[in-house]
């Protein structure tokens, strides 16, 4: 008895350290993987409410400027719901929401109220209910490593310098607070005085922080997107990891890195961050064609390998976002090769993210001319671009190797400008190649396609033929690409 109590024991240890360290392999949410991202920025999106509107607004389709504004709200982002469910994304990225005195919304005032121009706490909830509604996701921002001027703990400081109760908040050099225009004697992002840096390690202000965490997950949110939190130390964000999945074990936690963020992808802090490694590379193969495709094949490798494998799967793979050029803008309006790009986030690892407008051919140098304001008119679409991207996105979402299947370099054709990839799951394979070239180019197939299978272009609608014949080609048309799938052997 004393044996079989002792191998017992034995053996449910055994069991306990394999499931925790299952746990802790296994702790990207599952949705994440599914994801296909429509990143928002509220303030030029669509004014749906004009009572909330900035005393000064200016007209819809107005010039972007830093300072400006048009009106965007939340009560806008709900009217469109139906267009965005329609183009096939499930998942929404709202830039920051809460209370600021600038259009971006980055000087954060008050964490805990929504900004009024963009409506309160019950048309946020109707926004996250009616999103539930139509099964998509919504994720927001969380800018924690710094506040704007008017944050009540800062002007407490400047009113009361020395006596403030919240002097420990901040990194005062001397008093009294030069506040902008002057150079700040205070510590501040980037040395920026509008963005003094808040000691997010005082127990205080992680207590503060922590509880508007608390009070928006409440209300049913699914996930955040971190501010520069590679300026903010590894512990805050491991104890803030645990608050957040007690909340809701399946939230997802994206940083804001643009490089190597393997520091962060542990399972203890972050589940996925923005990947700008990947929009570097498209970037530079598709849109400036200054790197070839054996360069553009060893920066996705690259980042491929220094995160786990359910990280790659849930990295936010874009060409845009609100600090960055417009995608067609880098391509000198080139529609083929932004289509090229938007095949490449369709099909390649990781979850997709189209910046608002992309889907329609809006252009835009970087900020502020990429923050233009949403174009409504459809009459002024690019419905190519549009039509494809929605074609692109049912691919997706109806074949399931594009989510989860591993991935596999086939071609990186530095000479005829070709690249190519496998992708594998369960039984499906696919096999993905993009032709940068000026002229068509042919393949083989039989040195590119496992001929025991059977083999459908689903860009065509046709079947490939794979008899063992060494002659037989695939065309790909000029700056173009294809998506082979087969589901079956022969």
């Amino acid at each position: 008895m004393k044996k079989y109590i002792l191998s017992l024991i034995t053996f449910l240890t055994v069991q306990f350290c394999y499931s925790q360290i299952n746990k802790e392999t296994h702790f990207v949410p599952e949705w994440a993987k599914d994801a296909i991202y429509y990143q928002i920025f509220p303030e030029r999106f669509c004014n749906g409410d004009s009572t909330n509107d900035p005393t000064v607004t200016e007209k819809w389709d107005g010039i972007p400027k830093g300072n400006n504004y048009f009106g965007g709200d939340l009560k806008g982002i709900i009217d469109h719901l139906d267009y965005i469910q329609d183009l096939g994304f499930n998942a929404i990225y709202l830039n920051p929401i809460f209370e600021s005195n600038t259009n971006h919304k980055y000087h954060t005032i008050d964490y805990f109220r929504i900004d009024p121009h963009f409506g309160d706490d019950d048309i946020f909830k109707q926004l996250i209910d009616e999103c539930h509604k139509r099964n998509i996701r919504i994720v927001i921002d969380a800018v924690f490593n710094h506040t704007g001027t008017e944050f009540f703990a800062f002007k407490d400081i400047v009113k009361n310098e020395n006596n403030s109760k919240y002097l420990a908040w901040y990194d005062v050099h001397s008093f009294p607070v030069n506040l902008p225009p002057l150079k700040p004697n205070y510590e501040a992002w980037w040395g920026i005085g509008e963005l003094p840096k808040l000691m997010a390690d005082n127990p205080e202000v992680r207590k503060y922080l922590f509880d508007a965490t608390r009070h928006w997950m409440k209300l049913g949110l699914d996930g955040w997107r971190l501010d520069v939190p590679n300026e903010m130390s590894h512990d805050f964000w491991i104890q803030w990891r645990k608050l957040v999945k007690q909340e809701n074990p399946d939230a997802l936690i994206i940083g804001e890195i643009w490089d190597d963020a393997s520091a962060w992808l542990k399972g203890d802090q972050f589940d996925a961050v923005m990947n700008y490694r990947f929009r570097g590379a498209c970037v530079g193969f598709i849109a400036l064609e200054n790197r070839n495709a054996f360069q553009f094949d060893s920066i996705l490798a690259a980042t491929r390998n220094d995160y786990p494998a359910e990280v790659a799967d849930a990295l936010q793979n874009l060409i845009g976002s609100h600090d960055t050029e417009r995608f067609l803008t880098l391509c000198n309006n080139d529609i083929n090769k932004m289509k090229l790009a938007m095949l490449m986030q369709m099909t390649f690892t990781g979850a997709p993210m189209v910046y608002y407008g992309d889907e329609i051919g809006m252009t835009g140098l970087k900020d502020p001319d990429c923050r233009k304001t949403m174009v409504w008119d459809s009459t002024k679409w690019n419905v190519d671009i549009k039509n494809w991207l929605r074609k692109l996105v049912k691919i997706r979402n109806d074949y399931r190797v594009f989510k989860r299947g591993s991935v596999k370099s086939l071609i990186a054709d530095v000479g005829n400008k070709l690249f190519g990839f496998e992708r594998e799951y369960e039984n499906s394979k696919a096999v993905v190649i993009l032709n940068m070239n000026d002229v068509a180019q042919n393949i083989s197939i039989q040195q590119t396609l496992d001929s025991k299978r059977n083999w459908f272009d689903i860009l065509n609608n046709t079947r490939i033929t794979t008899e063992l014949d060494e002659n037989k080609q695939l065309t790909i048309s000029a700056r173009s690409g294809i998506i082979l799938i087969s589901n079956e052997s022969k």
